[in-house]
């Protein structure tokens, strides 16, 4: 019963970190978009409150209860579908730190890429999502 507690709140974790991981690179596309202080000094305020406040927590709670997980049931290790599922982890952690790397030019004021450049780069994500869950629930190989 226990591992069914760890799960359900990974799975929550992954939901508010994946809210974040779409909607940080959204609020990029407003803020490269915008033309005033008011709305850039806004901005700012918004994705330092969504990456510090909800994202990197909730990237820490999913990461603590993986690990957790897998701690519980090592058997998981050795499927090949959880090797490539830890490796686009990986690369979305890279994504995840990426949008932080971002977040601190906009607010440094140093910014060159565009709205479109955003509007690209927030479709990452969903990518990993659609990969990330087929494997989980329908466990291929």
């Amino acid at each position: 019963m226990t591992y069914l507690w760890i799960k359900a709140f990974h799975i929550i974790a992954v939901v508010c970190w994946f809210a974040g991981l779409f909607y940080l690179p959204r609020l990029f596309v407003y803020h490269a978009m915008s033309t005033d202080t008011v709305s850039r000094e806004r901005f700012t305020i918004m994705e330092r409150k969504l990456y510090r406040g909800i994202m990197h927590p909730s990237l820490i709670a999913t990461l603590a209860l993986g690990i957790y997980m897998l701690y519980m049931n090592p058997a998981l290790l050795k499927m090949g579908w959880m090797h490539i599922k830890l490796t686009l982890l990986v690369l979305l952690i890279a994504y995840h730190f990426s949008l932080g790397a971002i977040y601190k030019r906009f607010a440094q004021g140093t910014n060159q890429k565009s709205h479109v450049f955003y509007r690209w780069f927030n479709e990452l994500p969903v990518l990993f999502l659609i990969v990330i869950v087929l494997l989980a629930i329908l466990k291929p190989f």
